[in-house]
């Protein structure tokens, strides 16, 4: 069995309902962590409609807030969910702030990396930092189901 992830009539992803309980539960934690509503709609008769303006909103803000943090751990736990987000923004043909946030992270650090031996950690260059997630993404859209 599978579910579907639409927006309208068109489906952006149709994964297994394990892969779907497990990415509906990791949307709740990111609402959560964000504070805002991703767009994300519940799943009902094995179908999720996506609102694009309320996802554009929290694929913004999720990339945001991913941008502000160096804690490894935190970085490492959000990965495999921001891939995921991005592969649906784009197919959802949602707009995502690349030139702003490929500049210094806007807003308060957040969860930030210290270690004894080499102090605070930095974020990683904006360009090398949106490249690596654009990579990623396409490496995840190649094996993501429609």
């Amino acid at each position: 069995m599978s579910q579907y992830y639409d927006v309208g009539d068109e489906t952006l992803w149709n994964p297994s309902n394990g892969a779907s309980r497990m990415f509906q539960s990791q949307v709740a934690v990111f609402e959560a962590e964000l504070g805002q509503p991703s767009g994300i709609g519940p799943m009902a008769n094995d179908e999720c409609q996506i609102a694009p303006d309320t996802f554009e909103t929290f694929v913004n803000a999720l990339l945001a807030r991913h941008r502000r943090t160096t804690h490894a751990v935190w970085l490492a736990l959000a990965e495999g969910f921001v891939a995921t987000v991005l592969v649906l923004a784009e197919r959802a043909a949602v707009t995502v702030d690349w030139a702003g946030l490929g500049g210094a992270p806007r807003g308060p650090f957040e969860d930030l990396q210290v270690s004894s031996l080499t102090g605070m950690a930095t974020p990683a260059d904006g360009a090398a930092w949106a490249a690596g997630l654009r990579a990623r993404t396409r490496e995840l859209d190649r094996r993501m189901a429609r």
